[in-house]
C-alpha cells in the first residue's frame, strides 16, 4: 500500500480505493472482497440499505466489523430536495457528516443532473456536510462544486455499471490539473487496467462497486483492483517517460566499438 496519505476534509486514509456494497452474491463474498480490497471507505445507499442493521446479519454488520468509514450516498434521488432529505437522514442514522451526493437526471443512463447537484451541494455545504458530489466529467461543473465548498469532486469515467473504462481521459486530466480538492473517479471502471490508467492520470482515488461485485471472482478482482490503484498511483508519482514517435536506444551508443562516436 502506498505510504502517501489521502485526505478528505478532516478525514485521512491510506487506501485510495473506495468500494460499495451492492450486487454481491452473498454477505460472505462481500466481506471477503472488502478485506481483499484494503478499502477504508465504503459507500452505502441510504434508500436501499437497512442502516439500523437490526434482525438477521446484514451488510451493516459486515461494515461495522471491518471498522471502515461509512460514506452514505443519495443514490436513487432525482431532485435536489430529495437528495438533501436523504443526506439529513443519513447524518441522523449514521452520525456522520460525510455524504456522497447523487442527483440523477436520467433513469436510463443514470447521468447526474448537474444543475440539481449544484443546488443540493450548496444546501448541504451550508449545513455543514462534507460533500462529495457525483458529477459529469465536466471541468466547469467540478470547479463550481469546489468553489462552493465541496470536499472533493467525483467525475464519472463512464456510465454507472457500464464497465466501459475511461472514456474521456483528457477531461479528467483537465479536472485534475485545476482542482484544489481531491478528484475521485466514480463509475465506469471495469477492470484493473482501467483503475491503473485512472490513477496514472493523477486522480486521487477511485470508487467502484460493480467492477468488483459483478466479477466472476469478486475477491480476486478486489485484490487486483487494490494492486492496480497502488501501481497507478506510484506510476503517476514516478513520472512516465515522454512519448516519442521514433525509437530511442535503451543503452547509450557513446563508446561502442565501431560507432561513429567511439571509432
Amino acid at each position: 500500500m502506498s505510504d502517501d496519505v489521502f485526505r478528505i476534509g478532516e478525514h485521512s486514509f491510506r487506501s485510495r480505493l473506495f468500494t460499495g456494497t451492492g450486487k454481491y452474491p452473498d454477505l460472505a463474498t462481500a466481506a471477503a472482497a472488502l478485506e481483499a480490497s484494503g478499502s477504508e471507505v465504503v459507500t452505502v445507499a441510504v434508500r436501499r440499505v437497512d442502516l439500523s442493521g437490526g434482525g438477521d446479519r446484514s451488510i451493516m454488520d459486515v461494515l461495522r466489523e471491518a471498522k471502515v468509514a461509512l460514506l452514505p450516498n443519495t443514490a436513487g434521488c432525482y431532485t435536489a430536495d430529495d437528495a438533501v432529505r436523504t443526506a439529513r437522514l443519513a447524518r441522523e442514522m449514521l452520525d456522520t457528516t460525510l455524504v456522497k451526493l447523487e442527483v440523477i437526471g436520467d433513469q436510463r443512463t443514470l447521468f447526474p443532473d448537474v444543475p440539481a447537484t449544484l443546488e443540493a451541494a450548496k444546501t448541504l455545504v451550508d449545513e455543514g456536510f462534507v460533500v462529495l458530489p457525483y458529477v459529469m466529467d465536466d471541468p466547469v461543473a467540478c470547479r463550481r462544486l469546489e468553489d462552493m465548498g465541496c470536499a472533493a469532486v467525483m467525475p464519472l469515467a463512464a456510465p454507472i455499471g457500464s464497465g466501459l473504462g475511461i472514456r474521456n481521459p483528457y477531461n479528467l486530466e483537465i479536472i485534475v490539473e485545476h482542482a484544489n480538492v481531491p478528484v475521485i473517479v466514480d463509475a465506469g471502471v471495469g477492470t484493473a487496467s482501467d483503475a491503473a490508467y485512472a490513477m496514472e492520470l493523477g486522480v486521487d482515488a477511485i470508487l467502484m462497486n460493480t467492477a468488483i461485485a459483478g466479477a466472476q471472482d469478486p475477491v480476486r478482482m478486489a485484490k487486483a483492483m487494490r494492486q492496480a490503484v497502488e501501481a497507478g498511483r506510484d506510476a503517476f508519482l514516478a513520472g512516465r517517460i515522454p512519448r516519442k514517435l521514433y525509437a530511442t536506444a535503451s543503452s547509450p551508443l557513446e563508446g561502442v566499438i565501431g560507432s561513429r562516436t567511439g571509432a
